[in-house]
Order: C-alpha cells, then sequence, then structure tokens
C-alpha cells in the first residue's frame, strides 16, 4: 500500500469536514476527484475506508487507524515546512562561532545575549577555535562564523570587518616602565610577560612586536583570565598587552598604567570569517551588526 501526505490530508479533511463536498472545498480540488483518490487508496488498502451510508460520513476502522496516522505525522511535515521556510527566508538557522581571540569572549557574550533576544530559532554555539584549526572547520562547515584577527585568502570564506583595536602595555602604576610615554620591544627584556595561555603566533605581543625584533621576555607566565592578569599586573608580579577595549576598567583606576606598543602604536583589525554563501542571509548580518556595535561602546567606555 502506497500511502502520500495528500491521503492522509483527504482522510483529515473528510472526517473534519463530515462530508465529500464540504472536505473537497478545505483542499481545493473537485468532488470528483476527491471521490477517486478515495476509491484509489481504498483499492490499495483492500478494506473500505469510509461508512458510507451513514450522515455525517464516518470513517470505518481502517480509516481512523489512517486518521490517527495523520493526526500523527502532518503536525511533523508542517513543522518541517515551516523550519525550511524559516531558513529560506533567513528566520532560523545555525550559528556555531569559533573564536581564535581569547580576549573577545567577554566582547562577544553580550553580542551573544542580543543576538539572542533578535533570532530565537537560531542555534548558536560557541567553541574556543585555539583548540582546532577554525578556518578549516568553517570551509566544512563544521563552524559558521570564526573570529580572527589573522585574514587568510581562502576560497569559498570572507573575512568582514568588525573593527580596529589597539593591544596596549599595561604594566602597574609603579612599575619603572610607567614612566615611558610608550614601550618598545626591548623593554620586555627584563620583564616577566603575563600572557594568555596560547600559541605565541596567536598573541599581538609576539606576533606583531616581539617576534620581529628578535625580543625575548625574562619570563612568561600564562594565565587563563583577564581579571586575574589584571590582578597580577597590579601586584607588579609583571606586566602584559591587551586590547585596549579589554583594558577599559583600568582607564581610570590609579594601580595600572597603560602605554602605546612603539612610538606610533600599532593598529590590529578583528573580523568574522564567514563563508560566502553564508554573508547575506539576515542572521548573520544581525549578528556582524551588534558585534560592531557592542566593540564601539566597549571602546567608548
Amino acid at each position: 500500500m502506497h500511502i502520500e501526505f495528500r491521503h492522509l490530508r483527504t482522510i483529515k479533511a473528510i472526517h473534519e469536514a463530515g462530508g465529500l463536498a464540504r472536505a473537497a472545498d478545505q483542499l481545493h480540488i473537485t468532488q470528483s476527484a476527491l471521490s477517486h483518490q478515495i476509491k484509489g487508496l481504498e483499492d490499495q488498502a483492500g478494506v473500505e475506508l469510509f461508512v458510507r451510508r451513514s450522515k455525517p460520513m464516518k470513517l470505518s476502522a481502517a480509516g481512523m487507524r489512517l486518521l490517527r496516522l495523520a493526526n500523527q505525522i502532518l503536525p511533523q511535515v508542517e513543522a518541517a515546512q515551516e523550519e525550511f521556510s524559516n531558513l529560506r527566508e533567513g528566520k532560523a538557522g545555525r550559528m556555531h562561532i569559533a573564536i581564535e581571540c581569547h580576549a573577545c569572549f567577554e566582547w562577544l557574550f553580550p553580542v551573544l545575549e542580543g543576538f539572542r533576544k533578535s533570532w530565537p530559532d537560531v542555534d548558536v554555539d560557541i567553541r574556543p577555535g585555539l583548540a582546532f584549526d577554525a578556518l578549516p572547520a568553517l570551509q566544512k562547515e563544521e563552524v559558521d562564523l570564526v573570529v580572527s584577527s589573522d585574514p587568510e585568502d581562502l576560497p569559498g570564506v570572507e573575512f568582514v570587518k568588525l573593527f580596529d583595536y589597539a593591544p596596549v602595555f599595561v604594566a602597574s602604576a609603579q612599575h619603572p616602565l610607567a614612566a615611558k610615554p610608550f614601550v618598545e620591544a626591548a623593554d620586555f627584556r627584563g620583564e616577566t610577560l603575563i600572557t594568555y595561555p596560547v600559541e605565541r603566533s596567536r598573541l599581538d605581543v609576539f606576533s606583531q612586536l616581539l617576534i620581529p625584533a628578535k625580543v625575548e621576555p625574562a619570563a612568561i607566565r600564562q594565565v587563563e583570565l583577564t581579571a586575574v592578569i589584571l590582578l597580577l599586573v597590579a601586584s607588579n608580579r609583571g606586566v602584559s598587552v591587551l586590547p585596549d577595549w579589554v583594558v577599559r576598567e583600568v582607564k581610570y583606576s590609579s594601580d595600572y598604567v597603560t602605554r602605546p606598543l612603539t612610538e606610533k602604536g600599532i593598529t590590529r583589525t578583528l573580523y568574522a570569517a564567514v563563508r560566502s554563501e553564508d554573508r547575506d542571509k539576515p542572521f548573520m548580518q544581525k549578528l556582524i551588526e551588534l558585534a560592531r556595535v557592542e566593540a564601539k561602546r566597549l571602546q567608548e567606555a
């Protein structure tokens, strides 16, 4: 027996309407076509599906079995159709994010909270991109957006600019380097540098300053949390380099000083790497918009 969705819709419509004429109107087909469909289904089943001598028209025991099947399956089919429609229209989807910037968690959480309220039907997840190869994962559709400051020329991937930031030197107000208007690579030679626990190539202080100058700090101390880094810096246990928007809380604190890296300063750009086919999805555009707004708010705080 070959049962189609239209057969289930027909059984349900006739049961609810109580007759062929009204059911045909609901299904937008002629009564003749509806009768032909029912006869064909009954021929396949080998049993009658309706008690035709009754008014209103009633389902037989076999017909009731199909009605139960229709009530079980049709709502699931309609839900799937609605989901696909939302996907086509950009109202629903998946937003799995990988972050190659350790400090970005603090910036991104408010962004995701605002995004969740605007797009409740989008499945959001966040993964530390430092633990795996985030950009290849993006190409394989394992994640949908990668926050990165290192753009690459990758087929099918676009790097959308989010915002510029400046990595800045952070030290205790009592530190000798606090008296300088800016710091240079050579100033780190005798210092304990406090960093996030990531590869050197992913840290601005190394990639933009120390590695090109071939300078090695006296010691490196790795710390997971920004708050703990700042606590250690305030205690004069070492110095650090953090994005300017991360150290917004210390701008007006007498315990810290921030200084540019080099006389001209260093500017970096944070990007959202996305697949080209996804860039114009409404919820993708909304996330990027929220990310830019939150970054501006932090930098102006």
